[in-house]
């Protein structure tokens, strides 16, 4: 049944400076074999019906178990504007060298840093309660380079210097040829709660937040590297936990462990590697899916959809 969220083959060359609809939904039961998306919505995507339709690769995200539609589209239309922004970075990024795509993914986050949609999350949000800094543990056995988070008492929440001892270890893992595999733990219930939100807005200058970004973010000294780094996650891993760790060449996990990116209920997006390392580990489709719902998928649903490769005990 046609809705107004329905796209139709006619609004492909529409004027869409007054449309102000978050989210277009596309039925590839119906949608003509031959006809190309082109050119797509500066809007969300969101295909329905069978994914195996010649232009069902166009499409930013599918719903899929355990992720509804109505989840999704309640998502998109609470923070529209990060939401497109991140189907955009997406898009332009696909196919992209990780290192460029990294660069986007700044200046997108950067952006949205700025926008009146993560100033409100902001302004509706109490500070966070203090917590003593990160540490990261390093341990050299051999060719292999052990590192452990150890910042339980704040569910292994990512802080600056958390950052930027992570940005050491990758850095001289990257340097020392003689380092043949880095393993990557946590102490405590969960691997890590993402970025620490105390920290949020503390840079009020988005152009001084990216050149940070652009100097301290783990992932630039850890792509050198990522084909020997394996990654182990014990329940949660959120946000920026899970963006580093989806750049290693294997990671696995409890099976008790879940997965979440809830970035754009915050009016941002994965902004800790996250837009470049998730498309690439699950491809771009699922990549947008878990970041524009912001669900958490279980153990087993990562394992299916390539997020982690192993559930170990």
């Amino acid at each position: 049944m046609a809705t107004e969220a329905n796209l139709e083959p006619w609004m492909l060359a529409s004027d869409w400076r007054a449309d102000a609809r978050p989210f277009v939904v596309v039925d590839f039961a119906q949608w003509p074999a031959d006809l190309p998306i082109d050119p797509l919505p500066c809007i969300p995507v969101l295909g329905v019906g069978p994914r195996d339709h010649p232009q069902a690769q166009r499409a930013d995200a599918f719903a899929e178990p355990p992720i509804g539609l109505a989840r999704l589209t309640a998502h998109i239309a609470a923070k529209p504007r990060a939401a497109s922004a991140i189907v955009q970075l997406l898009r332009a990024t696909a196919g992209a060298p990780p290192e460029h795509a990294l660069i986007a993914e700044s200046f997108a986050y950067a952006t949205l840093q700025a926008s009146q949609e993560h100033a409100a999350w902001r302004s509706n949000t109490g500070a966070a309660l203090p917590a003593s800094p990160g540490l990261l543990h390093t341990h050299r056995s051999g060719d292999r380079l052990e590192l452990v988070i150890d910042r339980p008492h704040a569910h292994n929440a990512i802080d600056r210097t958390l950052r930027d001892a992570l940005f050491d270890a990758f850095t001289l893992a990257a340097l020392d040829e003689s380092i043949s595999r880095i393993l990557l733990t946590a102490t405590g219930r969960v691997f890590s709660a993402g970025a620490d939100l105390g920290e949020f807005g503390l840079t009020h200058d988005p152009a001084e937040a990216h050149a940070i970004r652009a100097r301290t973010l783990p992932a630039w000294p850890m792509l050198r590297r990522a084909r020997d780094c394996e990654v182990h996650i014990q329940g949660a891993c959120i946000g920026a936990g899970l963006e580093l760790a989806a750049f290693a060449g294997r990671v696995t996990a409890s099976p008790s462990a879940w997965f979440q990116l809830p970035e754009l209920v915050m009016g941002v997006l994965p902004g800790f590697g996250g837009c470049v390392s998730l498309p690439r580990r699950i491809g771009r489709q699922r990549a947008a899916l878990l970041m524009l719902s912001g669900k958490r998928i279980s153990a087993p649903t990562a394992l299916k959809w390539g997020l982690i490769d192993a559930l170990v005990d």
